[in-house]
């Protein structure tokens, strides 16, 4: 059974891990995946709107927030297998599946074993994988960057990874409390899921969805340029393809309302 933590959180042990999340709403499921050195707490604005049609639960992944962390050997496939247990253990059933970057590779290794979890995709910013998405070189500097700061105090880390996340526009508190979320990063955390999307390249499994999937991306977004949205648009047969003008890497924080109504409107032509 689910147990609350100090703060409101819930929390369930899957597969002798601790998973913490946050849950809201009562209607058809919404499984929120956040992205790398973040956590549940990225999604208020998601399980603040959302929730008055939808039963929005948004975890923390093994490694991250207040979830414990995952041994070493954690991969993308770890990952997806914990979540499919983590949905089992809730009770929630097939549900629909939104993820963002590191959350989005997650829900596609998802489909990819257990292809009877999602109901439908919603991948923003996605990748499938650095490897597949990325050439060989930047997937190698993207990892020895996070290994390198992995143990270095958050402030020495942090503001360096903003400029990749929103554009010059967006207001600084918003960004503020990006910072503040992203300072809690847990360092085990970190390494195993820049060590699982450096290794991960789901391009094969693309071709195989047959379940409604919606691309959501941001024009000026610098870590999953449209070059990657062009491609995944191109080898999901079920997908569509909506391009926020005007919004980073960081589009369900920077453009929330924008965000939540392009999910919204495609979960409720997709019940």
């Amino acid at each position: 059974m689910p147990a609350l933590m100090e703060d409101g959180m819930d929390q369930l042990e899957v597969e002798g891990l601790r998973v913490a999340y946050q849950r809201a709403g009562e209607g058809p499921p919404l499984v929120l995946l956040h992205g790398g050195l973040s956590d549940s707490r990225e999604w208020r604005r998601q399980l603040e709107e959302l929730s008055d049609e939808f039963t929005v639960v948004a975890w923390d992944a093994p490694g991250c927030g207040q979830s414990s962390d995952p041994p070493e050997t954690f991969r993308l496939p770890e990952y997806a297998d914990c979540l499919a247990a983590f949905v089992d253990a809730l009770g929630l059933g097939q549900s629909h599946v939104l993820g963002l970057s590191f959350g989005a590779g997650l829900a596609l290794e998802l489909y990819r074993r257990h292809p009877t979890v999602p109901r439908t995709l919603v991948l923003a910013s996605a990748y499938a994988g650095w490897a597949g998405s990325l050439p060989e070189g930047e997937v190698e500097q993207r990892l020895q960057q996070v290994l390198q700061e992995a143990d270095l105090p958050p402030d020495q880390v942090v503001p360096g990874h903003i400029p990749g996340l929103f554009t010059g526009s967006a207001p600084a508190e918003l960004i503020d409390e990006v910072v503040a979320i992203m300072s809690e990063f847990h360092p085990a955390g970190v390494r195993a899921m820049a060590r699982a999307f450096a290794e991960a390249d789901l391009r094969d499994v693309l071709p195989r969805i047959n379940v409604p999937a919606l691309l959501l991306y941001g024009d000026a977004d610098r870590r999953s340029p449209l070059s990657v949205a062009e491609e995944l648009h191109a080898r999901i047969p079920t997908s569509r393809l909506v391009i926020m003008h005007g919004v980073g890497h960081q589009s369900n924080v920077e453009a929330a309302e924008r965000f939540n109504t392009e999910v919204r409107s495609f979960l409720l032509a997709n019940l």
